[in-house]
């Protein structure tokens, strides 16, 4: 029997997340339906990460085991003809038994990307936060600079989540603007429920001079969720990569 790591994209605006749901359509319900045919057999995938209806991923892993033949390196091409057109698998490889999508993952990089002119694009309405408002992203940039290190992130952490431990550590975070285009990238070693929304919701209003630095290094240290901002939308967050040792 063969442990395979999948890496898969897709395009979450139809769907109600990752993770199987009884009452809705989810992009691991697709995934495991489309391999159960593929590989002539039952499929059951554990996925990296349990993303939000509506957030999209170039970068999700999901691992199985499998009886079936198919080639290894075969397998995103041969998937690309029963897939529905917002799902790909873009790689495929036979890992060690020990492997595990979620669980062998050692860090996470996500993108959340921002329309800023007062002009919306009906195009991106999927794909972007749309604001009109004028953002500062050098002062944005500043302000996540105070997350990266390790810090307790209850501030930034929604209401329901399941992680006991609040504390995670930000490797890198950066925010640049291109044109009407703003773009913010967080690595971590572990993202919190609703965790990148609910910075980018609050960083927002440091970009716009609503919340000075000061003010926002006093919300992380607070570990306040009510002294954030809100939660942005989901459909302008993208999984990029998973990284494994």
């Amino acid at each position: 029997m063969r442990n395979l790591k999948l890496t898969i994209a897709y395009d979450g605006s139809g769907y109600h997340g990752f993770q199987r749901q009884l009452n809705a359509v989810t992009v691991q319900q697709v995934l495991e339906k489309k391999l159960s045919v593929l590989m002539n057999e039952k499929i059951t995938v554990a996925g990296a990460a349990r993303t939000d209806a509506g957030v999209h991923a170039y970068g999700q892993v999901v691992s199985f085991r499998t009886n079936g033949a198919i080639p290894t390196s075969r397998i995103p091409a041969a998937a690309a003809g029963i897939m529905p057109p917002d799902v790909a698998v873009i790689d495929a490889a036979e890992m060690p038994e020990t492997f595990h999508a979620r669980f062998s993952a050692c860090g996470k990089i996500y993108i959340y990307r921002i329309r800023n002119s007062e002009i919306p694009d009906p195009l991106l309405r999927n794909y972007a936060w749309q604001i009109n408002r004028d953002l500062d992203a050098g002062t944005m940039h500043q302000a996540i600079q105070l997350l990266v290190g390790e810090h307790d992130f209850s501030a930034f952490q929604a209401s329901g989540s399941s992680a006991r431990n609040p504390v995670r550590t930000l490797y890198a975070a950066q925010c640049r603007r291109h044109g009407d285009s703003i773009e913010l990238q967080f690595h971590g070693n572990g993202f919190l429920y609703h965790m990148v929304r609910n910075i980018v919701g609050t960083v927002i209003d440091v970009g716009s001079g609503k919340t000075a630095l000061e003010d926002f290094r006093t919300i992380i240290g607070g570990r306040d969720r009510s002294a954030a901002g809100i939660t942005a939308p989901p459909y302008g967050l993208y999984l990029k990569q998973v990284l494994y040792s």
